[in-house]
Formats: structure tokens, C-alpha cells, sequence
């Protein structure tokens, strides 16, 4: 069986799906999300691709009943964008202001609104921020004992990163006696 403090490790992990950026809870009138872009990361791609493997799990852990999809292209030269789908029959309130790069889309449907955001040749974090800025998002914040258990897991971190450079030092030291011997040895 594995130890406790391995798997308490582990658990404490799962905290950067909890907490982080791109922890928020997004409006109930936010019914899906969608994301297009390129398989490649060249091109302009290199930020949506980042946003869906770092914040996306992150705004999935929070907002598990909106749905969340992802159609990868072969087309690099292609747009890379995120869709956003309301459903203003819960809070029918149009946009205060336009967002940078934020293309609102009128639908057949009074009830349903979509906006588009340009994610191509954008950084990640920048893609967060207009997402939150178009759906008045609200960020989590961590406990104080979330906080403290994100500071004990950076000090782990910090420490098994010390001994991994040790034990790093000492296998080299370990393999050049190993080939010295093996030298002596042949001769």
C-alpha cells in the first residue's frame, strides 16, 4: 500500500484544479462554451491551446452544468475561436460595453444571444480575462486553509525539486565511477 503522505500529496494536487486562474464561477445564463483552433500550436494557436489544457479544467470544476467543447482543425491558417452561448431568459440583460476582440451575434431566438471571442495569436491569460469580462464571471478565492495548504505544497515542491538535483549529482557520480571501472577493467 502506498503511503499516507503520498496520497496526501497527491490529494493536495488536485488543488491546482480547485484554485488557481481560471477558477470562477461563470452566470447562470451561460449555457456553453466552445472553443475552435488549430491542432498545432503554430500560427497563433499557441494561446487557446494553453487556455484549454490549464484554465478550461479549472471553469469545468466549477461550472460542471455548462457544457464545454472543443473542435481542433487541421486548417493552421484558420480562426481560433471561443464561442460563448447566453440563455437571457434567466437575466435579460444585454452587454453593458463591447469587449476588445468580443463579436456579439444576434440569433433567430430572442431568448439565445452569442458572443465570439478572437482567441488567435492572444495569450492565455488574456483569453481569461475577456472571457470573464463578457460573462461578469466571479473568481474564486481560496480559504485560509486552502491557502495554507497551497503553501506547504509550493515548500514540497521546492524541496523535491532540492533532492531531485541531488540525487541528480549523485547518479552522474555514480555512472562516471561505474565507467572508470568498466575503462580499468577492458585494459
Amino acid at each position: 500500500m502506498v503511503s499516507i503522505v503520498r496520497r496526501m500529496t497527491k490529494l493536495r494536487a488536485l488543488l491546482a484544479i480547485k484554485l488557481g486562474p481560471g477558477a470562477a464561477v461563470l452566470p447562470k445564463n451561460v449555457t456553453k462554451l466552445h472553443m475552435e483552433f488549430a491542432k498545432r500550436m503554430n500560427d497563433g494557436h499557441f494561446g487557446p491551446r494553453k487556455f484549454w489544457q490549464s484554465y478550461l479544467p479549472r471553469l469545468k470544476y466549477h461550472n460542471p452544468t455548462v457544457s464545454m467543447t472543443l473542435e481542433r482543425t487541421a486548417n493552421q491558417e484558420g480562426p481560433a475561436l471561443m464561442t460563448v452561448y447566453f440563455d437571457d431568459t434567466t437575466q435579460p440583460q444585454p452587454p453593458t460595453a463591447p469587449v476588445g476582440g468580443v463579436q456579439t451575434e444576434p440569433t433567430t431566438s430572442n431568448q439565445q444571444r452569442v458572443a465570439t471571442i478572437n482567441m488567435k495569436h492572444r495569450h492565455e491569460s488574456e483569453i481569461l480575462s475577456q472571457l470573464l469580462a463578457l460573462t461578469n464571471a466571479v473568481p474564486v478565492e481560496p480559504t485560509p486553509e486552502e491557502a495554507q495548504q497551497l503553501e506547504e505544497l509550493a515548500a514540497q515542491q521546492e524541496l523535491s525539486a532540492k533532492d531531485s538535483a541531488r540525487h541528480r549529482v549523485y547518479n552522474e557520480e555514480k555512472k562516471r565511477e561505474e565507467a572508470i571501472l568498466a575503462q580499468a577493467r577492458s585494459a
